[in-house]
């Protein structure tokens, strides 16, 4: 008997040995790779000053176009979830539709017909964004600060297409939150004298937006890497084309070409990192509220 739990002790204490000496080799590893990662920045520290104000201009329209595209999508979404939970069969029937419809197909072939085939038909009836745009400005004579046409009207049905596309996603994403919800607190709500619109506000949207608020920020860092597909409608500069054109023009020097793309990589990887940071801070924190 004494000799079993002996070895089961010894057998115990073998194992943790072994998972010690792993986690120890996984930091020794981790270590090693980002020394090498900063020692590859290192070897090329005279470009790293040169190419970056080139990146941080394509990054900080990366982050505005990702910014009104969310919170454009977060309007199509709520609409659709409403939508979704409406009574009347033919609201919902529109809502289910749209939902399929943009889940079920590629957001390339999205982007393509808002960036050619949407706006080629508005182009027929007399709407251009830009002019729409350029006329609303100059009222407020702040015209200057308007870019030119082509870019504008691409960045405009870019937005459109990113922000219908990713609606979708989040019109699930609130249905999901607002379904949730304890039925009898709505009910307990109306017998207090509360209409539906109360009941919706105070009760169930608070709730609801606690649940969805994780998954929501998990959409968004998607949806700042998926802007790298506005490039296909053309006239956008954003962080993938600017990063894609400076390496380009070092078709001469591999080296050189893919650190081009590496430090791209990284600034991509600056703006989504937080977000990831903070979309696991707030499931923790919702979970420990709950």
């Amino acid at each position: 008997m004494e000799r079993a739990v002996f070895a089961e002790r010894r057998g115990i204490l073998g194992a943790r040995t072994s998972f010690t000496a792993l986690n120890y080799g996984f930091y020794i590893l981790l270590a090693l790779a980002i020394a090498g990662f900063v020692y590859y920045f290192y070897s090329f520290r005279e470009y790293v000053f040169l190419d970056l104000p080139v990146l941080l201009q394509g990054a900080v329209l990366t982050i505005i176009l990702s910014l009104i595209s969310i919170v454009l999508a977060a309007l199509f979404g709520f609409i659709g979830a409403l939508g979704r939970l409406s009574r009347f069969a033919p609201i919902r029937w529109v809502a289910f539709v749209y939902v399929e419809v943009i889940r079920g197909s590629p957001i390339l072939v999205q982007l393509l017909l808002w960036g050619f085939g949407v706006s080629t038909a508005l182009s027929s009836l007399g709407f251009d964004p830009y002019n729409v745009v350029y006329g609303i400005a100059t009222a407020l004579q702040s015209n200057s600060l308007l870019p030119d046409p082509q870019p504008f009207n691409a960045a405009f049905y870019g937005i459109i297409a990113l922000s219908f596309n990713y609606g979708a996603y989040l019109t699930e994403v609130f249905r999901t939150g607002i379904e949730s919800v304890d039925r009898g607190q709505g009910e307990a709500a109306l017998s207090l004298g509360m209409d539906s619109r109360q009941t919706m506000r105070h009760i169930v949207l608070p709730q609801a937006i606690r649940i969805t608020i994780p998954p929501f920020t998990n959409y968004f860092i998607t949806l700042v890497q998926d802007t790298a597909l506005l490039s296909a409608v053309g006239g956008i500069v954003e962080l993938q084309t600017t990063t894609t054109s400076l390496a380009s023009t070092q078709a001469s020097n591999p080296g050189r070409q893919l650190f081009v793309y590496v430090f791209g990589a990284l600034i991509f990887l600056i703006i989504c990192y937080p977000l990831a940071l903070l979309s696991g801070f707030l499931e923790r924190r919702l979970a420990k509220a709950d």
